[in-house]
């Protein structure tokens, strides 16, 4: 846990350890990471959630970035909370209506209904919200 909280690299993880008397190679840390990473993130995610669902005046500000996958222009759509964590975000080839109606009930669905939404200036997200 100390190798993600702190930014270490896995050498100085290592090197850590092994001032507390503790031998561990430094792929037995990544290997441990690999195995165990996930499962910390879905639970950490899982807290915060559910922490979130305590929040009456919960805030979401939405925008969407352009990307290039494979060469192709595609837009990613971002929501974020009044914390500054991403809750949910989605990749489209349109830039529509229809994406951004799909992209908010994709949040809605996940997470915490927001009080307010506060949008980029995007048409389509007036659209969506109606």
């Amino acid at each position: 846990m100390m190798y993600v909280r702190f930014l270490l690299s896995l050498r100085n993880f290592e090197d850590l350890l092994f001032e507390r008397r503790i031998g561990v190679c430094h792929e037995t840390v990544r290997l441990c990471w690999n195995r165990f990473g996930p499962l910390f993130a879905a639970d950490i995610k899982r807290q915060r959630i559910s922490r979130m669902r305590g929040f009456r005046d919960c805030c979401w500000h939405v925008d969407e970035v352009f990307v290039k996958i494979n060469g192709e222009t595609h837009y990613l759509w971002r929501a974020v909370d009044h914390e500054g964590g991403i809750l949910e975000s989605y990749v489209t080839k349109k830039r529509d209506k229809k994406a951004a109606l799909k992209f908010l009930r994709k949040g809605l669905r996940r997470h915490v209904p927001a009080e307010k939404i506060v949008p980029d200036g995007l048409k389509s997200y007036p659209a969506a919200m109606r």
